[in-house]
């Protein structure tokens, strides 16, 4: 068989070896003095940072969904790997870790060295703004399995916390809690086969034909909020935390408290932005609808102490972040089967 017969049958080996060059470079632009080891071992190695007493590590793994069909169709390659980073890294934040690291997986239909180091950069950005390191992954060219210029994108992370400060719903929350709502920054990467239904997005034409004010809405990045979190994290001014993806407030909210609790938000407590009521115009939706597939408007809770309300309103109000006060902690009374509870009409 000839030298050539892998590039024959699909698979470029050359692009493949430029593509690991600079996806090499792109991670060694911030060093970490935890990473050991070089970026061609069969594994990556990271060391525990010193000074933790019982250190819990804190682990997750996601991709972006079918949000990654609207990046291809619109040829960009810049932002989904915030979506990544975000839906990995929130979800590890919620338990109450502080980001070490992540790899990503991306396999392809056929290595383009410009595009990885696209898609890559993008994700060691965003981990890097979570204070976390890219400390490896995979890139796969898999000819026949992806359709012309498709891939698709995942990570694992991990975060690491002490032992005590993990936030253990059955520990920390009791009736009386305040509900801390932080706004998303649009749909985020949950929804976007419900998303392309409404809005008849079936071929890359689709999405082009679209205005491009409502191309850029549907593409905006998953918010990171560790940034926003870490110092009340510190201060252990939060009870518990819910990530508000798939499944939206309804589904996320009772896994940060105690089952023996009940949630009740004021429909009229937060803003739910345009973008939310015009799918829900367009697709006929219920309220439920709305409910168990999107965030709404705020894509993390926090659950707060009453004594330590003002000290985190005053640290959003310092980083000028809005939030919503979206109500409080219940105790459930009467065999109530309703985890969360919207006390008034949507204002859609």
């Amino acid at each position: 068989m000839s030298n050539d017969a892998y590039a024959k049958a699909g698979v470029d080996i050359d692009a493949g070896n430029e593509a690991v060059q600079e996806i090499e470079q792109v991670m060694k632009s911030k060093p970490n003095p935890n990473v050991l080891g070089s970026l061609s071992g069969f594994g990556s190695l990271f060391e525990i940072p010193a000074g933790y007493q019982h250190p819990v590590l804190v682990s997750g793994s996601d991709g972006v969904g079918t949000k990654l069909l609207l990046a291809i169709a619109a040829n960009n390659n810049r932002t989904i790997g915030q979506d990544l980073v975000a839906m990995v890294m929130n979800d590890i934040v919620a338990e109450g870790a502080k980001p070490l690291f992540l790899q990503d997986y991306l396999a392809v239909d056929k290595l383009r060295p410009e595009v990885v180091t696209e898609l890559v950069k993008g994700v060691n950005r965003a981990t890097n703004e979570v204070g976390a390191t890219l400390v490896g992954g995979e890139t796969a060219e898999l000819p026949g399995l992806y359709a012309e210029n498709h891939y698709d994108l995942a990570a694992f992370g991990v975060g690491i916390v002490e032992k005590d400060q993990l936030l253990n719903a059955k520990q920390h929350t009791e009736a009386g809690d305040i509900l801390i709502g932080i706004p998303s920054s649009g749909i985020h990467s949950n929804g976007y086969s419900l998303v392309r239904s409404v809005f008849g997005i079936k071929t890359s034409q689709d999405f082009q034909a679209l205005p491009k004010s409502l191309q850029t809405e549907l593409l905006t990045p998953t918010k990171l909020y560790y940034p926003l979190v870490a110092d009340l994290l510190e201060q252990k001014l939060v009870a518990g935390i819910s990530h508000i993806t798939g499944g939206g407030i309804i589904e996320n909210l009772p896994r940060s408290y105690a089952d023996d609790l009940v949630a009740e938000i004021k429909t009229t407590s937060f803003t739910i932005p345009p973008i939310f009521k015009q799918i829900k115009k367009l697709g006929g939706l219920t309220d439920l609808d709305m409910l168990k597939t999107f965030n709404n408007g705020i894509g993390m809770v926090l659950i707060v102490k009453p004594k330590n309300l003002n000290s985190v309103l005053q640290h959003f109000d310092q980083l000028k972040q809005p939030v919503f006060e979206l109500g409080s902690l219940k105790k459930r009374e009467g065999g109530a089967k309703q985890s969360v509870i919207f006390k008034g009409d949507f204002e859609w």
